[in-house]
């Protein structure tokens, strides 16, 4: 039995537009992931870059369950003594919702050079209104 493998020029690049508006944000990240990296096509090859756009709408409506808004932190560090900054789901889902989702997006993609180039392809906006309607995005339903 022969198996098809993608080629790198034979990936068709498509364009969806998920709404994340009352969906919890890991669900939705899980998703948008899912679609960059091209897993919901037939012809899916782990070593080749095939995923598709992804526009995310109402990045500011998405929610987080449990006590996470209260309990969850992003942390960094600037490589100093002492330079950990902390930050509260709370205010950076008031401050930042798209920089959020994009965080979460991102530690679902492989770390390598084909996450590192599915990431570009995340579109992110807060509200409704997004500039790509040139692409002609198709809408995703969540489930």
């Amino acid at each position: 039995m022969s198996t098809t493998m993608a080629r790198k020029e034979d990936v068709q690049r498509k364009w969806y537009v998920l709404d994340a508006a009352g969906k919890p944000l890991g669900r939705t990240a899980v998703i948008a992931a899912n679609i960059l990296r091209g897993k919901n096509k037939t012809d899916f090859t782990p070593n080749v870059d095939c995923g598709d756009y992804v526009i995310i709408v109402n990045t500011e409506k998405a929610v987080l369950t449990g006590k996470k808004l209260d309990q969850k932190y992003y942390r960094r560090h600037s490589g100093w003594i002492g330079g950990l900054k902390e930050t509260k789901y709370k205010t950076l889902m008031a401050q930042r919702p798209e920089f959020a989702m994009e965080l979460a997006v991102k530690g679902m993609l492989p770390k390598n050079s084909i996450g590192r180039t599915a990431i570009n392809r995340l579109k992110l906006f807060v509200g409704e209104a997004h500039t790509h309607e040139a692409q002609q995005p198709v809408a995703w339903t969540l489930d």
